[in-house]
Formats: structure tokens, sequence, C-alpha cells
């Protein structure tokens, strides 16, 4: 069956986020007394939910602890971090001619949606998109599994006929959870290893190669 919908990861995959992402874990580190990594050895961060990268990051699975890290993180995001970003190269071409194509699009970004819309907006993606799918502030919604489900169920979309397409293995086991078929793109933050290893239906190694994707049957 012919696929209809697209479900697009943000970081990653439409953006480049590092500085934005690895200076907000600084800041928030640096005020609760720990020594912050360089931004460099930040980024798996890219991609997972936030507050398990701060169990991580802070060896803890104090929720008060997370809680609190996160918050500090979301205060500089919220001013500052959210535009220390970049669209990829060829990325709003790419959008267009998915568009042209006849799909569908739709935002699936395990980052809060409020900031997700905001990031849209300021690099002029918004009206692309069908839908902005992401995660609550009260961390509702940041497991891909359960971000993917709501999606299909508030848009009604049908699982046969959609494609998650992102950077992480999450992107991917969060498609195979509801029978959502998986693309991975190269250019962004997984490894070959971790996509590899995920055995998603379709790899794109630029937006390029996404642009010029025209679905077809698989």
């Amino acid at each position: 069956m012919r696929l209809a919908n697209l479900l697009l990861d943000l970081d990653g995959t439409l953006t480049d986020p590092k500085l934005g992402i690895s200076r907000c874990i600084q800041h928030a580190l640096t005020q609760l007394g720990v020594d912050a990594p360089h931004a460099d050895a930040l980024e798996w961060c890219i991609g997972p939910p936030l507050r398990q990268s701060f169990g991580r990051l802070l060896a803890t699975t104090d929720p008060e602890l997370i809680e609190q890290a996160a918050s500090l993180y979301r205060q500089r995001f919220a001013e500052i971090g959210l535009f220390e970003n970049r669209v990829y190269d060829g990325i709003p071409e790419a959008l267009t001619a998915l568009q042209a194509q006849g799909f569908r699009l739709f935002l699936a970004t395990s980052k809060p949606r409020i900031f997700a819309e905001q990031i849209l907006d300021h690099f002029s993606l918004a009206d692309a998109f069908d839908g902005v799918h992401g995660s609550e502030l009260s961390g509702r919604l940041t497991d891909k599994p359960s971000l993917v489900a709501h999606i299909l169920a508030s848009e009604g979309l049908r699982p046969e006929q959609t494609m998650i397409i992102g950077d992480r293995k999450y992107d991917i086991l969060g498609g195979r959870a509801n029978g959502v078929r998986a693309g991975a793109v190269t250019y962004g933050y997984g490894s070959m290893e971790e996509l590899q290893a995920e055995n998603p239906d379709r790899f794109f190694d630029s937006p390029e190669q996404l642009a010029g994707w025209g679905g077809g049957l698989l």
C-alpha cells in the first residue's frame, strides 16, 4: 500500500540543535554544582527524552533531582536555547518536494510541542506540516511509542499508510511499536551501527535523497 503520511522527527532530522541542547544541559548541570561535559560528549543526548538523559548524566533515579535539572534546562532553552539551532541545508526544499508529491507531513518530536512550534515558526517551516506533535512539559508523550500512537489516533492516520523518519533508534522503535514503517536519516546524531541494528525500512543519506524519494510501494 502506498504511503500517504510521513511523521518527521525534528532534532537531527530537520535541524541541527547541538549548540542549544548542549549549552542548556551544561547550564543545568553547572547550576546543580556538577561538572558539565564538553558539547561533543553530549551528542548522545540529542534524541532521547530529556529526563532520561539527566538521569544518566547525574547517575540518579531521584525524580526530584531529575525534575530540577529539567526545569533549569528549560529555563534557558525557552529564552535562548531553542534558537541556537540551524536548519539542515536542503530541508526546506525537501519538505516542499514531499508536499508536492502528495504526502501529508506531521512533526513527531520528543521535544515539548510548545517549543517545537516556536522553532518551526522561527525557521519558516510551519506551513509544511498538517500537524505538529511533541511532548508536554509534564513529561507526557516523551517516549516515541506513546507519541506515535497519539499522532495516529488524533490525526486519524492508518498505520499501513504511514512512515516515521528520524535519526535515532527511538524513532524506529516508536514506529515499530505502532505498526508504522520507519526511515532513518544518516546525517543526524544516530550512528550507523545504532540505526542498522533496528533494521529500518529505508535509509536517507541526505535531505536531497529525501526530497527525491517518491514513497512508492514498500
